[in-house]
């Protein structure tokens, strides 16, 4: 009986093959927009002025601009940079401006608006770092410098004591109260509290002037006997009550109120 073979192919046959699908374009990522040739080169001209020449010689609308070319890599900036100096009055303030106002300024979001805060920060944090734990006689300029940095372009009124030891060497600084543009509220018994609280023997108290006018008001100079008066109870010094204006300070003892 004869079996029956299935078929096989021979070495010269092929099977039939199906063609593969066709290979899917890569897709391409959209070009990004290319900023005009003058916005490019404003921005090197301008980063090459302030390494030739520093910071000193720029207005505050291109000192702002530099910063902003960090934090926005494309596109034009001076209209922002203007938009804010126009919103707050000039560098400083755009610096000490609270975080939502700095907000509403358009084109500036959470982000630019956290850099700019960090950058008062860390100018507050140099000038400090010029005064603290050294004597306030010797280094009286510079703690002045340190107070109109802190003080002189806030929009509302704040209340600091600085704290001294035995030898007049500044061994802390803090803010006591917080106010409105035109008053903070001070509690003496609190100042004598946090003075005991760090062993000071003295105090320098500040505060500062919206309106710019660093001229002492009925309040101020009433809000500063009680001080004294509770100060003198327990030993400790008042040396001085500064209060910082826009372009000014006035001195309690230089004026005789102390």
């Amino acid at each position: 009986m004869t079996r029956s073979r299935s078929p096989q192919l021979s070495l010269f046959e092929t099977a039939a093959v199906v063609p593969a699908p066709p290979a899917r374009p890569k897709p391409v990522a959209p070009a990004k927009p290319k900023q005009p040739s003058y916005i490019g080169g404003h921005r090197k001209r301008l980063r090459s002025r302030f390494l030739v020449g520093g910071a000193e010689p720029l207005p505050d609308y291109e000192l702002l601009e530099l910063f902003l070319f960090r934090c926005l890599r494309n596109g034009d900036v001076k209209p922002l940079a203007h938009r804010l100096i126009d919103t707050f009055g000039d560098f400083n303030r755009v610096l000490s401006a609270p975080m939502e106002r700095l907000t509403e300024v358009e084109g500036i979001g959470p982000e630019i608006a956290l850099d700019l805060k960090l950058i008062e920060a860390a100018t507050h944090r140099m000038s400090q770092g010029r005064v603290l734990k050294r004597p306030v006689i010797s280094s009286w300029n510079a703690l002045l410098d340190y107070c109109r940095v802190t003080m002189s372009h806030r929009e509302t009124e704040v209340f600091r004591i600085l704290f001294l030891d035995r030898k007049n060497v500044l061994i802390a600084d803090e803010i006591q109260g917080k106010g409105t543009v035109d008053h903070v509220p001070v509690y003496p018994r609190e100042v004598i509290k946090r003075a005991l609280d760090l062993n000071a023997s003295a105090l320098i108290l500040v505060h500062n002037h919206p309106s710019g006018d660093p001229t002492p008001s009925t309040a101020d100079i009433a809000m500063t006997e009680d001080i004294l008066r509770a100060c003198e109870v327990v030993g400790v010094t008042v040396h001085d009550h500064l209060i910082i204006g826009k372009s000014r300070e006035v001195s309690f003892k230089s004026e005789g109120y102390l």
